[in-house]
């Protein structure tokens, strides 16, 4: 008797999901029809559905707002977006329409913001927290940015250099904060981050430079470790010393009111995925609160910054099975039409995993295969999902195409693979749509960016 692939979803997941349905055998992706993009757009295709980007912004805000009235918190909250995770202009416009931050790292970021003022995206009451190691461009473009009238930018210090250059070309009283150097995991090949400045010094240099500056005004601590925010002995043990540097740093500094606790929420990367958020938003908010009130502090406002949070899941990429090698007796290889190297580079650099689900033909039968991409590197492949430690699909037809979707997928992958430029073998960077919804709830199309082609690659490459 063979079993369908949709009885093998429904016997070893939970299925259907809030963003997941399957009506007529054909998935469905927030209610995008899959098939109907595939088949009109072709594949590969990159796609990013817009209004998600708000969802989760606005998920982040109701569940701040929650807790701050059950533990009575008497400051506020500020979302910023991490730009880092995709500087792409329709995902800032989008999530500027929630009333958000921003969060930069480099000196091209600050062009972004310069260029989003421009074109009247934003005016100059924006806020932008400026994070990162700061090169002479960046720490230039900064001041600029204040000197021009941007009241709200906020240059976190991450070394002692920083404030000197800032105040060299800053004509104005300024906003500053300071990042804190976290302690990394015992796992990790060094005990503490290279950004930020550690915990036993921010006190004395608060003492001996920021205090009596004429124009700087320290008023954001800024605290993250790269595990992200989870419920964790390592990660509130981090959280209760920066605590205390703020505890500390308050009753001689009152000017100093935000704590910054930066990004890490995960994303749905499995459809096993199971992360409290509300939870952890309410036990920050009372920990924070019930600190500050042992210590007798005023609680900050709050600060997060996040980026794969944002838009991540918003992203997508579907692929054809183009044809099925059979190695040995027991091992399929199911070859698409892209690589996985040059289109989701994550999943080969930090082998890190993505939903995967066929578009069509769940009533068939199934089968265990791997999954290779065309380039010519033994590491361009795909052997791992989310049920079972292993990849099943329905069984490969010459006669019947299968379609893949990778979901999840819009934070980093476009900027770590090199969007637009050269990759590996010289596969083409594919087709990238817009989804949106128009005012009667119906899916609207725009092509993006149409795929490379041969004569643009050979022009970056000098032919």
């Amino acid at each position: 008797m063979k079993i369908k692939y949709s009885e093998l979803i429904d016997q070893t997941l939970y299925f259907p999901q809030s963003e997941f349905q399957v009506e007529n055998h054909e998935l469905k992706f927030h209610g995008i029809p899959l098939m109907e993009v595939a088949e009109q757009f072709g594949t590969p295709l990159k796609f990013n559905y817009l209004p998600k980007i708000s969802e989760n912004i606005q998920r982040a805000k109701q569940w701040f707002k929650d807790a701050f009235v059950a533990h009575d918190y008497k400051k506020g909250y500020r979302y910023c977006y991490c730009t880092k995770s995709s500087h792409f202009a329709f995902v800032l416009e989008e999530a500027l329409k929630n009333d958000i931050s921003i969060e930069t790292s480099s000196a091209y970021d600050i062009d972004i913001v310069k260029k989003l003022h421009q074109n009247q995206k934003v005016d100059k009451n924006i806020e932008v927290i400026c994070n990162g190691f700061k090169t002479d461009d960046y720490l230039q473009k900064i001041s600029e940015l204040i000197n021009d009238g941007f009241e709200n930018v906020t240059p976190i210090l991450d070394n002692y250099r920083e404030l000197d250059k800032l105040t060299e070309s800053i004509d104005k009283t300024f906003n500053i904060g300071i990042r804190i150097a976290s302690e990394e995991e015992p796992k990790f090949e060094f005990y503490t981050s290279r950004l930020g400045i550690g915990y036993r010094d921010i006190i004395p240099y608060y003492s001996q430079k920021i205090a009596d500056h004429p124009n700087a005004r320290l008023k954001m601590l800024h605290f993250f470790i790269n595990t992200g925010i989870r419920d964790t002995a390592y990660y509130w043990n981090e959280l209760f010393k920066c605590l205390r540097v703020y505890a500390r740093l308050k009753k001689i500094a009152p000017e100093v009111d935000s704590l910054n606790i930066g990004g890490g929420f995960p994303i749905k990367t499995s459809l096993n995925f199971e992360y409290d958020y509300e939870y952890m938003v309410s036990e920050i908010v009372f920990q924070i609160k019930k600190f500050c009130e042992e210590e007798g502090v005023e609680e900050p406002n709050i600060y997060t910054e996040f980026g794969s949070f944002t838009v991540g899941e918003s992203g997508g990429h579907l692929f054809k099975v183009i044809s099925q090698k059979r190695q040995n007796d027991r091992e399929k290889w199911n070859m698409i039409d892209s690589s996985f190297m040059t289109t989701l580079p994550d999943t080969w650099a930090i082998s890190r995993r993505f939903i995967m689900l066929p578009l069509n033909r769940w009533e068939d039968s199934y089968e265990r295969v791997f999954l290779g991409g065309l380039t010519c590197d033994s590491d361009d492949y795909y052997n791992s999902e989310q049920h079972t430690n292993a990849i099943y699909l329905p069984v490969f037809s010459e006669s019947k195409p299968m379609y893949l979707g990778f979901f999840n997928t819009g934070a980093y992958q476009e900027t770590i693979s090199g969007y637009g430029g050269v990759h590996h073998c010289l596969m083409p960077q594919p087709k990238h749509i817009l989804i949106d919804k128009d005012e009667e709830g119906n899916f609207t199309y725009k092509v993006f960016r149409e795929e490379q082609k041969p004569e643009d690659v050979l022009s970056l490459l000098g032919y």
